[in-house]
This record gives C-alpha cells, structure tokens and sequence, in this order.
C-alpha cells in the first residue's frame, strides 16, 4: 500500500507541475515534473510488461545517440522528458473520470439497455454505446461490457441452442470492440487526438473533424451491414418482451456532452489548444460527477468528492503504469527521431514516394494495421510517422490528411491486431484465441472496410 501510495503522489505530482508548465510557461515547473516522472519510473522497477520495457529500452539506446550526434542533447533530451510527462499527465487526467463511471448506476443501466435490446437493434446500439462509453472509461469499458455480456449470455437466454449462445458472444464482442476502437475518432478528448495536435501545431480539431468523423461513419456503417449479412438469424418463439427504454444511454449523452463542451469552453477561455483544455478538463469533469453523486452529503458533495478521489487514488492509478510508459515513451522516442532523423537522409525513399502524392496517406494508414500485427503498439507508429511525414515534401499531402489517415489506421489496428490489449481482453473473457477474433471472426469486416477507407482518403484528398 505505501508503494501505491508513493507512486499515486509522485504521479499527482507530474501531472499537477505539467498543467501548470502548459498553461503559464514555466520551466522550472517542467523540471519539477520531470524529476517527478523519473522518481516514478524508479518505483515501477519489476511490474512492467515486455512492451513497456522493450519501449524504455529503446528510450534509452536513443537517448544515448542524442547524446553522441545532437548538436545540444542537454535540451533535446529536457524536451523529450517533457513530451514524455505530457502524455503521462494525459494518461492520468483521462483515468480520473472513471473513479465516477466504475460507481454509477446509470452506467450499469446503460450497459443493461443496450445488451436487452433486440437482435437487429443491438449491433449499432452496443457498438455506438461502447464507442461514447470508451471516451470516459477508455480500456475500461472492454472490462465492464465484455464482463456484462458474458453474465446475460446464457444458454437459457439462448433456449438452450449452443449455437445461438456463441453466435450471440461473437456477434456483442465484435460490436464491443469495434465501438470501443472508435472512440479515439470521434473524441476530441482522445489519445489519438492528443497525439496528432501536440505533433502538428498548425492543425486545430476542427480541421480532423470532417476526415476523422466520415471515416467512423464508414467503419461502422460496414460492420453493421456484416453483422447483419453474416447473421445467423434464428427465429425466436415464444412471448417478445419489450425493449427497455434507451432514456439512460440519453442521459448519459448528456453527461457527455456537457464534460466536452467544458473542454471546448476551457479551450476558449484560457486560449489553449484543445490537448492542454483536455488535461484540465478531464479532472474538473471527473469532480463534478463525483460531486453531483455525492449532492446529498452537503455543500454540493464537493468535499465528500475530494476526499473519495483521495482515498481512492493509488487505487485508480496503480493500474496504468504500462499505459503510462508506452505512452510516454513513444512520445520521447518520436521526439528525438524527429529530431535525430535529418530529411536529407530519406532521400532515396522520397523518389518512391513523392509522385504517390496524396496516396502516401493510404500507404500510412496501412503501415500503422501491418506493423501492429507484429506487435509494434500504433501508439509507437503513430507518434513517429505524424512528426516524420510533414516534415518530407510532397505534394497534396496536407498535414489534416496525415493525421487523419494515421487515427484510422490505429483504429484498425485495434480491432485487428492480436497483440493489442483490447484483443486480449476479449480473448480472455470468451476463451477464444485472440488471433480468431482478429482474423477469423473480424476478416469479412476487413476486407470490406480497408478498399473502401482507402478510397475515402483518396476522394477527400481531391
């Protein structure tokens, strides 16, 4: 417990000097939290998985050819530990928000709607649910639904037809994962979102929006249409009950909307890009849920709320540690390439690619769903191509597109790749091999979406 506790304070101390440093500039604030985030690291000596360790590894092989070739290595590597502490701090204020989700009873009766409702309605409904739910709870909703679905799929919901049971399990799951694997489009507060805006200053979310916005709608639109053709349709007997109300899945639109207007608000008023209004957002939002669950236990639950978040916070962050550094460490990793990496050298891959034009952002898309089938994470591929490709000239590829085409293809990835935690997660809870899900249950869906996102980006490149 007192290890947890070390490492909830060294992170509230992160995240608390890095707000600060982005919204009054200070450097001494950055250094605190640097020195803060190494403390951190220290302390989860033995607890990482091998991708967290391979990605600090190579931090460090990194960190030492800056310190050989980089003309002034003492402030790239400050940088870098500063890149590195902006997406812990993104990875903590995003965590808060689920201390209010995990304990709220219009969670549950959200997930209870949408998994009763009937077979033709509950593809889209779960799989827009679970998109809307994984803004607030990110991997965390694969827990809480997948967890839901196996307790309401059971053999005698099913009449006793094993068959209809399992198609039932494949059919809920790959809605879960597919909604989940789009919320990084469609939130602005989303990792994919703060990645590419902290890489390209000139974009703002708005200029995303159109390319980011069509593509979920395509990606979903195609996985209905699947689930629908690939079925099975059995004819159900006996007495139809009625579908519950979707008054809660409302509400909690509600609640949505009110946490990412305060973003956008945040935004405005402080004139901060969104990423920095998401940081200082999250947190705000998160106590004000906390408080209004707490209303009844005087002035306005605010104390009671803060005192919850204290008591419950090694608890909330003991968890992350791995997303904390893959993350992390694939922003350092990107900075110093970006820096370390000069145009001139790419020279002989620019003639292949250069007439390709607008194309290249196909061809990015791609490279992000082929490598993580190999197990490089689509948080590494994305953060090192979004700070190389701008930087290369080529013609009709404009710096909306790139980051566009990269969000899509770690949606993909996400729902293909069977190293990513979201496909073990579900292969835990069915027992199914995650390399059926991926290639097996997911290949019709596939081989369908990828031609058509492919034509999407070249059309909106015209």
């Amino acid at each position: 417990m007192r290890s947890a506790r070390l490492r909830a304070g060294l992170l509230v101390v992160v995240t608390l000097a890095t707000l600060c440093h982005l919204v009054f500039v200070s450097t001494t604030l950055q250094a605190i939290g640097v020195l803060a985030l190494a403390g951190y690291l220290a302390t989860l000596r033995g607890s990482l998985s091998p991708m967290a360790r391979g990605l600090l590894l190579a931090a460090g092989i990194l960190t030492l050819m800056a310190l050989w070739r980089a003309e002034a290595p003492g402030r790239l590597l400050f940088e870098s530990a500063g890149r590195f502490a902006f997406f812990a701090t993104f990875v903590v204020a995003l965590s808060l928000l689920r201390l209010p989700a995990y304990r709220s009873r219009l969670v549950r009766r959200c997930g209870e709607a949408m998994l009763l409702q009937p077979p033709g309605r509950r593809y889209p409904i779960l799989s827009a649910g679970s998109a809307l739910f994984g803004i607030i709870l990110n991997i965390g909703v694969l827990n809480l639904f997948a967890g839901m679905i196996e307790k309401s799929n059971t053999l005698a919901a099913a009449q006793g037809r094993a068959w209809v049971r399992q198609a039932r399990q494949r059919r809920m799951m790959l809605a879960l994962l597919r909604g989940f694997s789009l919320a990084p489009l469609i939130s602005p507060m989303g990792i994919g979102v703060a990645v590419v805006l902290s890489n390209l200053h000139e974009l703002r979310w708005i200029d995303l929006a159109p390319y980011v916005i069509g593509a979920a709608l395509l990606i979903f639109l195609v996985g209905w249409a699947v689930d629908h053709l690939t079925g099975p349709h059995p004819a159900v007997g006996g007495v139809k009950h009625p579908a519950p109300s979707l008054a809660p899945l409302g509400e909690f639109c509600l609640l949505l909307l009110s946490i990412v207007s305060l973003v956008f608000l945040l935004s405005w008023a402080l004139e901060v890009r969104l990423p920095i209004a998401a940081l200082l957002g999250a947190p705000l939002g998160a106590l004000g849920w906390l408080s209004w669950q707490r209303r009844r236990l005087g002035l306005l639950g605010v104390p009671a709320a803060l005192s919850s978040l204290r008591r419950q916070l090694p608890w909330l962050v003991a968890p992350i540690g791995n997303e904390v550094v893959v993350l992390g460490a694939a922003g350092y990793l990107g900075h110093l390439c970006v820096a370390l990496v000069p145009v001139d050298s790419l020279g002989p891959l620019l003639v292949v690619i250069e007439p390709l034009g607008a194309a290249n952002a196909v061809l990015a898309m791609l490279a992000v769903v082929g490598l993580a089938q190999v197990g490089i994470n689509p948080i590494v591929t994305v953060t090192l191509l979004v700070g190389l490709l701008p930087s290369l000239p080529i013609e009709g590829l404009n710096p909306a597109l790139i980051g566009a085409s990269l969000m899509v293809g770690w949606a993909l990835a996400l729902m293909s790749s069977p190293m990513t935690a979201s496909m073990l997660i579900l292969s835990r809870f069915t027992g199914v091999a995650s390399t059926r899900i991926g290639y097996r249950w997911n290949a019709r869906f596939l081989l369908a979406c990828i031609p058509l996102l492919s034509g999407w980006f070249l059309f909106v490149s015209w």
